[in-house]
């Protein structure tokens, strides 16, 4: 039970088709540390955010007649989430914690929890759908997280259970409204898991110090700015560059970590932002296919690409398709065989004809 309006209905689904539901709140971050939450106009300043998510989702199994359970894995996540995340930053890449919490909290040890506790299925909130033991997408194409549950095993997915997986969104409310949950028409959240509505430069720079750099026409040469620090820019990001004027059709390219360069170039379709391969690491698969043909999001929402791949003897894996725009080291790679989600990886490395390109440096 997160607090939200998804697990809330999951909660009554479960209810109703017979199960002995109760309900486990997992605290993963310490929102104290550094006042995170505080000076956000958006956020009452007496309760930190993730308070006012277990008093809500207290209400709610009030409400529905279920117990609450809470937990705390604040360490856990620091370990294997938080410290990724900044590594991976350091690296120059663009990074996606809320998948590794997936694998490495949700999915490990708040199901070690949910045994702990006599459970014999763990339920969430996702929008995915689980048949005969394989991870398919949900039915709300626009809300399907299956995505970010790329990098779950076999073995993880077993006796879990995703009971909005065949609702759209807009009937996953019209269920929290008619039961009159205080979480019916509470905002989703969004952004990184444990930055929620903070101010992300704000909130970073409590841990990485900001370095300033130049911003370069990478065709031109002409210096057109300064950056606030590397860490803060992605490939293809338009917005937020601030170098104004007629430059605003100026996306970033690529990273020099060691000259701390950050490169633009005009144009949404610039030859610069194009590759045609991708090396990735973290390999996972839920499934014992090994297809050499499949489809692949580079990112979340992004559409699904054709792509042919290459098993490396290191365990990586060479992923080869036609031009696509801004595949971003640090970024997932996630395969599916239509319906189907059977694993990713991380990307490593972009490539053009055969060669690593300039993304980072």
């Amino acid at each position: 039970m997160s607090g939200g309006v998804d697990s809330s209905v999951a909660a009554i689904l479960l209810k109703k088709q017979g199960y002995e539901v109760i309900g486990l709140f997992m605290r993963n971050w310490d929102t104290s540390i550094n006042g995170d939450f505080l000076g956000n106009p958006n956020l009452d300043a007496s309760i930190c955010p993730q308070e006012q998510d277990y008093n809500d989702a207290k209400d709610v199994c009030e409400k529905i007649g279920i117990p609450l359970y809470r937990v705390d894995f604040v360490k856990e996540y620091w370990d294997y989430v938080f410290e990724y995340f900044l590594e991976e930053l350091k690296k120059g890449r663009t990074p996606n914690p809320d998948i590794m919490c997936n694998k490495y909290i949700k999915f490990d040890y708040f199901i070690r929890e949910a045994k702990r506790l006599g459970a014999d299925y763990v339920a969430t909130g996702h929008y995915a759908k689980i048949k005969n033991g394989q991870l398919l997408r949900a039915k709300d194409s626009n809300k399907d997280q299956t995505y970010f549950l790329s990098q779950l095993t076999k073995e993880q997915l077993k006796n879990v259970l995703f009971p909005i997986g065949d609702l759209e969104k807009q009937e996953v409310r019209k269920i929290a409204e008619d039961y009159q949950l205080i979480t019916a028409k509470k905002k989703d959240s969004t952004g990184i898991c444990f930055i929620g509505e903070r101010n992300f430069k704000n909130f970073l720079k409590n841990y990485l110090p900001n370095q300033p750099g130049d911003i370069i026409n990478i065709e031109t040469n002409e210096v057109l700015g300064k950056h606030i620090g590397l860490m803060y820019y992605t490939i293809g990001q338009r917005r937020g560059l601030d170098i104004g004027g007629t430059l605003d059709r100026m996306f970033v390219v690529g990273k020099n970590l060691e000259k701390n360069i950050l490169y633009v170039a005009l144009g949404e379709d610039n030859p610069y932002l194009i590759s045609d391969s991708c090396i990735i690491d973290t390999v996972n698969f839920n499934t014992e296919e090994r297809p050499t043909k499949c489809t692949a999001k580079f990112r979340y929402r992004a559409k699904d690409y054709p792509v042919t791949l290459e098993y490396l003897e290191n365990g990586e894996i060479l992923v080869k398709y036609d031009a696509v725009k801004s595949v971003t080291p640090g970024q997932a790679c996630v395969f599916y065989d239509q319906e189907k989600c059977i694993g990713g990886g991380i990307i490593k490395t972009v490539c053009k004809d055969g060669k690593k390109i300039w993304y980072v440096l």
